[in-house]
């Protein structure tokens, strides 16, 4: 079975958010798209939830992703920011399921290696590993795009099991089998 599909790579967050998009063909990649989404300027949390839901949404039908791999929150001690991120986090998955797109996570270690082989790499580094990778000319301003495109990378580097996945030995195929009833529009 030949390979084609398209992933959209989110890295979630209340001020921007990263996203990024590549298409698989016969394991080759190819960059679609990628760019961020400015949230600091919109008023309350509500508004920036909204905000990400409905861009997420927008690029969903721009783009038609097969399936969307997001960054997972980061642990920290701060304990109001995690609860903003992981909601933000929610409403972007919540925007890809509302389109019948299946979603696996990533911790921000695990997208690090993929792509550099270090979970301890910089943005810079990450974002210079998938310039050579990927062959796009000029570096965004904001990194958030591409650690957004990193998730998607490495959504696909590591054959779509996730963290959500990895504990039901799962992947796409699994999700399948577990949702006969979901259906691509």
């Amino acid at each position: 079975m030949v390979e084609d599909k398209i992933i959209l790579g989110i890295d979630p967050g209340t001020t921007i958010m990263g996203y990024g998009l590549v298409h698989v063909k016969k394991n080759e990649l190819t960059m679609l798209n990628f760019g961020i989404v400015r949230l600091n300027k919109l008023p309350t949390h509500p508004d920036k939830l909204k905000r990400i839901f409905d861009r997420v949404s927008e690029i969903i039908l721009e783009y038609h992703p097969d399936e969307l791999a997001i960054e997972a929150p980061f642990f920290g001690k701060n304990v109001q920011s995690m609860l903003k991120l992981g909601r933000a986090q929610g409403v972007a998955i919540a925007a890809g399921l509302s389109h019948n797109i299946p979603f696996e996570e990533y911790s921000p270690k695990r997208v690090k290696q993929a792509i550099t082989g270090s979970g301890s790499a910089s943005k810079e580094q990450v974002a210079a590993m998938l310039q050579k990778l990927l062959k796009f000319e000029e570096m965004p301003k904001y990194l958030d795009a591409t650690d957004g495109l990193a998730v998607a990378v490495c959504h696909h580097f590591s054959k779509g099991i996730g963290e959500h996945n990895k504990s039901k030995g799962g992947g796409w195929d699994s999700f399948i089998r577990q949702n006969p009833d979901r259906k691509k529009e």
